[in-house]
């Protein structure tokens, strides 16, 4: 498990802005992958948004357009730009990130951060 601190989220109002942020602790394994998953009670997590290594990205459908994801590979850091919010992205939010540790992808999440849109 990689040590994960995630700053940033809190209430919004709807169409407003907030900006998460997550530094990944340093370790000698290669970083595969890093991004937010959110997970409303009663429901599974769902990926928000993926920075691979090969810079592909990958956005949540309800998400597109909205929200940007950022990475520091030197930092090993990643950031979760939301604008123009709604409601329904309130959600726990969770930083993510893949490693290649032994041979094997090792997949570890921060602690949560919490997000609240008002309508």
């Amino acid at each position: 498990q990689v040590q994960l601190v995630e700053s940033g989220g809190g209430l919004a109002e709807a169409g407003g802005s907030l900006t998460l942020s997550c530094a990944a602790a340093r370790t000698k394994y290669e970083t595969l992958a890093m991004g937010w998953y959110r997970q409303v009670p009663g429901h599974e997590r769902d990926a928000v948004a993926i920075r691979s290594l090969d810079g592909n990205t990958y956005y949540g459908a309800s998400v597109k357009g909205r929200f940007t994801i950022s990475r520091d590979a030197a930092q090993n850091t990643v950031t979760l730009q939301m604008n123009n919010l709604v409601p329904e992205d309130t959600a726990v939010y969770s930083c993510y990130i893949k490693n290649f540790v032994e041979g094997l992808e090792s997949e570890s999440w921060g602690q949560g951060i919490q997000v609240t849109v008002s309508p």
